[in-house]
């Protein structure tokens, strides 16, 4: 394209300066002409997959309150349909589905479920993950790593897989999946979850090399996040022996600790920020 050329409407968000230019690169980026823009959610549509509780929930609801336009997936009615009234209470355009991140058909329709209601997708947070009981490498079975991986690893690959064509027709996307620091330090006791978090981090680090060039930045989070509030949250030994090692001596809070770093992680702030895993975890795990 040549140099100066028009790209209006590319990437625009309804109601939002308009922030596309040309650039001497081979795609257009935004324009640092307005730093305050750069920063906002506002308008943006947002997908966050496990949005009925914890992280999730967190996330969504953060984002929400800065005026992100949010589809929350989850697989639960009674969750789903507590976390929309929740977010309507905002005042926040909220459209919920039901979604079983297992199922490829399932994912197919929250998307085009999106597309549908507000005609683009900016955003897809991967946070949803089957759990199952905790074994080791000796006992660990095949349909427990079966679970982890079509959960984890097949759930954020399909999703991811769905969004491309709408990110790069627009040459604008961000998608925020989930690591753990327990599979970067090989936790005792978390065979198959570790292989499943160390996947979806390679999964990123590569969608991150192969689609920088359409405009879609591609980052992890590994947090350290309680997922109840209260006393119910500091009961059990996993918390005790996580607070005696994190040098702020506390669980994350979904919402305000998380959701911020998924905040910038959704923005035109992180344009220059790809293939990245960052650890929310108060300092527990510090990485170069």
């Amino acid at each position: 394209m040549p140099h100066g050329a028009s790209l209006s409407g590319v990437g625009k968000v309804p109601g939002m300066p308009e922030l596309w230019t040309d650039t001497d690169g081979e795609y257009p980026l935004p324009a640092p002409v307005d730093a305050r823009a750069m920063h906002i959610v506002e308008g943006r549509v947002v997908i966050v997959t496990g949005a009925g509780r914890g992280v999730g929930r967190g996330m969504a609801v953060h984002l929400a309150k800065g005026g992100a336009r949010l589809v929350l997936a989850e697989w639960k009615p009674d969750l789903l349909d507590d976390a929309v009234r929740e977010i309507e209470g905002l005042g926040s355009e909220v459209l919920g589905v039901v979604t079983n991140i297992m199922e490829p058909e399932q994912i197919d329709h929250m998307v085009d479920a999106t597309i549908d209601r507000f005609g683009r997708v900016d955003a897809l947070i991967n946070n949803a993950q089957t759990f199952r009981p905790l074994a080791g490498i000796a006992t660990v079975t095949e349909a427990d790593v079966d679970v982890f991986y079509e959960s984890g690893v097949k759930g954020t690959l399909r999703a991811m897989q769905t969004v491309y064509p709408h990110m790069a027709a627009q040459r604008w996307g961000r998608i925020v999946n989930f690591a753990s620091s327990m599979g970067i330090t090989g936790g005792a006791g978390f065979a198959a979850y570790n292989a499943s978090k160390e996947a979806i981090r390679a999964l990123t680090r590569t969608a991150a090399r192969e689609w920088a060039m359409d405009g879609i930045v591609v980052n992890a989070i590994a947090p350290a996040a309680a997922t109840h509030k209260g006393a119910s949250a500091q009961q059990s030994d996993g918390y005790r022996r996580f607070v005696e090692n994190c040098p702020m001596r506390r669980q994350g809070d979904p919402e305000w600790d998380i959701g911020p770093l998924a905040w910038f992680l959704c923005s035109d702030a992180c344009r220059y920020v790809t293939g990245h895993t960052f650890m929310a975890d108060g300092g527990a795990f510090m990485w170069a």
